[in-house]
């Protein structure tokens, strides 16, 4: 991978690798090598991600020390696991939540917005930084309409929210987490259950933030209270609301821009830490829907040309 990703000569002998190559590329590949070599001495596991996030950590940022991405920056969640930072952008975003008490995490799927959200959220109740936790995200159908199926209010939401779910029982004990729940420490709501409501001493979440309304957008921001804060996390590529009702998250990008206490990390398809196809997959519909808006408009501008040359002919 370093050979093919970086143009070095890489040779392995017994413990030693030697690379040979241009002196800026060998430099690189030096990075890489020693990043890594510190994450198999801390006792942790090389796979193939890694090395291509350490390749493109290196290339993007030469100056930067690709360890000060990767370090542990978040304590132990629930006693399961340690979560790193797998990349700057990463890195960046778990700094933001640490000072700023409003932080907007916009990109696309698999570059870990959620997760470490949820992550620093859960950190922060252990530290005894708050008092509760409480995850929502709007109840927008993703092209299915599911308002008739059987079952309670919470049997129809709880779909929704399952995502939520997920990644909390990923970071504590199922019992654990079903206690919380239970004593109201941790909540996993609608959105909609947010109206009226003041959130003290709390850390929130708002996930799918692409598909809140203007207005749903404005309320729960407002819902904050004192010792508080909100993660807002979205795709706005991703919307699912009606072609009539406007992204609350994408006029938050633009009203809230420039005031103190509030961060925006903007995440690219280079950022995402799912399966390497993942990303090839968001490269490949961000193209797609590029030509498509193109060929949109130049069969419109055709259409008007014919138009005036018609009109013509009648006059």
């Amino acid at each position: 991978m370093l050979e093919r990703d970086l143009g070095v000569d890489a040779r392995a002998r017994g413990n030693e690798v030697r690379l040979v190559g241009d002196a800026d590329k060998v430099e690189l590949a030096r990075k890489v090598l020693e990043e890594l070599y510190g994450v198999v001495r801390s006792g942790g596991e090389v796979r193939a991600r890694d090395v291509r996030q350490a390749v493109r950590m290196v290339t993007e940022e030469p100056d930067v020390n690709p360890g000060e991405a990767s370090e542990d920056v978040l304590s132990s969640v629930g006693g399961r696991r340690r979560i790193k930072a797998k990349n700057l952008n990463q890195r960046r975003y778990i700094e933001a939540m640490s000072k700023s008490d409003v932080v907007f995490a916009v990109g696309p799927a698999g570059t870990g917005k959620t997760y470490l959200a949820m992550a620093m959220a859960i950190a922060a109740l252990n530290r005894h930084e708050v008092s509760r936790v409480v995850l929502t995200r709007p109840a927008v159908e993703a092209g299915e309409k599911l308002g008739f199926l059987p079952g309670s209010m919470a049997e129809k939401v709880n779909p929704y929210l399952r995502p939520l779910y997920d990644a909390l029982n990923d970071m504590m004990p199922f019992e654990k987490s079903s206690r919380l729940m239970e004593r109201g420490v941790i909540e996993v709501a609608p959105l909609g259950f947010m109206r009226g409501r003041t959130l003290n001493d709390s850390f929130v979440i708002l996930d799918e933030a692409q598909n809140t309304t203007h207005e749903q957008m404005k309320m729960l921001l407002t819902r904050l209270g004192f010792d508080s804060k909100a993660v807002i996390t979205g795709d706005v590529t991703q919307i699912d609301l009606p072609t009539d009702k406007r992204s609350g998250l994408v006029d938050a990008t633009k009203i809230l821009a420039g005031i103190e206490g509030i961060d925006f990390l903007y995440f690219s398809e280079k950022d995402v830490v799912r399966h390497p196809l993942v990303q090839s997959i968001i490269v490949a519909y961000d193209r797609y829907d590029a030509d498509s808006t193109n060929g949109r408009a130049d069969d419109a501008q055709r259409q008007q040309t014919v138009r005036k040359v018609t009109d013509s002919d009648d006059e």
